[in-house]
């Protein structure tokens, strides 16, 4: 595996540990009551976002405030859009909301809010909801909502530098797919999954692209990833190869949600954090937004085993290369459109479940097979249980590489990028479901330090600087397509990382089994005395034989 520092320090932070965000969501949670999560979400999350947007506005009001002596309008929409901060009517300032927050119209006054953000905003129209005039939601509930939500600091330089508004932001989104289970996995990819997605494939610069990008947690982490190791926060604290210094993003977002509240969510979690995007309406299959788009890194998190996805109607589909998919499983459908939307130089990494590393039902065994034979798998990861909100199946992450030859690690075209070694002809497994402590009774985390362990060993398989592989029993094996062909083109990291090798504690065999041997006996005859002592207490009360 790779020896050398690891991307994120010594930490055993986790998302389920991240501070003040998980006091907020109690009180949040507690005035929740009887309304359905799926339903009060949309509600909280709604009003976090306005509630961040108007900071920032006030923040910039205030200075323009301070500055009309020099010419400048604080009620000019033009002086925030150049600043990039979204323009909000005086309808819509917070402090107007919390001041109307114990009247009986404050749900009314809230929609106008939002409605009033969409018009003057075109790039939020149709994103935020607007219903929170109807009968069904307490209005006292939603003032006391406004009121918890108003003592989120975000106005001063520290918050805004932690990124306060958006950890609270994902820690509720991952809150409330706990609380939907199954239905929060359409919305919500754990945290921790997600990073190692980011840092194994590295996406520096260039196209990204996810295909059902549920809130945008991909395009977050995407972000938060340059941003980290551009000011050397990541990779031990050193600046990663292709980052300059202080550098901003460099990346192009494209992604696509068909479910119409999540894709809502999604647009509403990149405004938060600044993040422009092409996030697009509709189903990947069968409306494709993004026809032409061939992206430089892709990363998904595919609903598993979809079986209504429509795939009669796709059988003779141009993307379907290595084999029409199967009508009522859509996976494959899901890797091939993956391949399909990838540059020349592209790299992905995806999650699907387990049996898509093994299935051979409905042609499933073939499309794989002509996966492998086309030398696109580049790494499986099998990944520990519980990881998920929405699922008790086992998954696993696959990672394709469209170039696997000499050339260099794509930064997005532009600037060339890292020398890699030729890696045709061979892949790479990682066990790693040993991995990756429980945080509560029903779910497991993987560490900073589980995800850097598997994030280096991949990058020094690849021959990145600085870094040396070797197969470690247990975890990790370079196999050659010799081997998975032997194996019938499966590809469960078990089958040829073998078993882990046990400790040498040094000392010789014979000397060993001696000791052993005296132990034991000396524990029977130990055992010999307390049988006997319990049979004459038995005597002396009389059940004695």
């Amino acid at each position: 595996m790779a020896k050398r520092k690891n991307n994120t320090g010594k930490s055993d932070r986790t998302s389920a540990n991240v501070g003040y965000e998980a006091q907020l969501w109690q009180m949040a949670d507690a005035l929740r009551g009887s309304m359905d999560a799926a339903e009060y979400k949309h509600v909280v999350l709604g009003l976090i976002f306005l509630k961040y947007i108007s900071d920032a506005f006030e923040e910039h009001h205030a200075k323009l405030l301070a500055e009309q002596a020099q010419g400048a309008d604080p009620e000019d929409p033009d002086e925030y859009r150049a600043q990039s901060i979204f323009w909000v009517p005086p309808e819509a300032r917070w402090a107007h909301l919390k001041a109307q927050a114990k009247q009986p119209t404050i749900g009314k006054l809230v929609d106008d809010a939002m409605a009033g953000i969409e018009r003057d905003n075109p790039a939020l129209k149709s994103v935020l909801p607007k219903d929170y005039a109807r009968p069904a939601l307490d209005k006292s509930v939603l003032g006391r909502l406004i009121d918890l939500i108003s003592n989120i600091r975000v106005g001063d330089e520290e918050a805004r530098a932690k990124d306060v508004l958006g950890r609270v932001y994902e820690y509720f989104l991952s809150q409330f797919a706990s609380k939907e289970g199954k239905k929060g996995g359409e919305f919500y990819t754990p945290r921790c999954v997600v990073k190692l997605l980011v840092e194994m494939l590295e996406p520096y610069r260039g196209r990204v692209y996810d295909p059902c990008c549920g809130s945008s947690g991909m395009f977050v982490q995407s972000v938060e990833f340059i941003r980290a190791h551009a000011n050397g926060n990541g990779n031990g604290g050193k600046r990663a190869l292709g980052a300059k210094a202080g550098a901003k993003p460099d990346i192009s977002i494209y992604g696509q949600e068909s479910n119409y509240t999540t894709w809502r969510l999604a647009k509403m979690n990149l405004a938060i954090r600044g993040i422009d995007g092409q996030i697009a309406h509709g189903d990947t299959f069968h409306a494709d937004r993004h026809p032409d788009l061939k992206a430089d890194f892709i990363l998904a998190n595919p609903p598993f085993n979809i079986s209504d996805w429509g795939g009669e109607r796709l059988a003779s589909d141009k993307r379907w290369q290595y084999g029409a998919p199967p009508a009522r499983n859509a996976n494959f459908a899901w890797v091939q459109h993956i391949v399909h939307h990838l540059a020349p130089a592209g790299v992905a990494g995806f999650v699907l479940a387990n049996g898509s590393m093994s299935s051979n039902q409905s042609g499933e065994g073939e499309i794989r097979k002509s996966l492998i034979e086309a030398d696109l798998v580049d790494c499986m990861v099998a990944l520990p249980g519980q990881l998920f909100y929405s699922t008790q199946i086992p998954a696993c992450l696959w990672f394709f590489a469209r170039d696997r030859k000499n050339g260099t690690r794509s930064l997005g075209g532009a600037g060339g990028g890292q020398a890699l070694r030729d890696r045709r002809g061979q892949v790479l497994f990682i066990d790693a479901r040993k991995l990756g402590p429980l945080v509560d009774r029903t779910h497991r985390e993987l560490t900073d330090e589980d995800i850097a362990r598997i994030a280096d060993t991949y990058h020094a398989w690849r021959g990145e600087q600085d870094a040396e592989y070797a197969d470690i029993p247990g975890f990790c094996k370079s196999a050659s397509l010799d081997e998975v062909r032997k194996h019938g083109h499966v590809l469960t990291p078990g089958r040829y990382v073998g078993a882990e090798a046990a400790e040498d504690d040094g000392e010789p065999f014979e000397e060993k089994m001696q000791r052993l041997t005296a132990t034991l006996r000396e524990q029977q005859g130990e055992a010999a005395k307390l049988d006997a002592a319990i049979a004459a207490n038995l005597k002396e009360l009389g059940y004695g034989g």
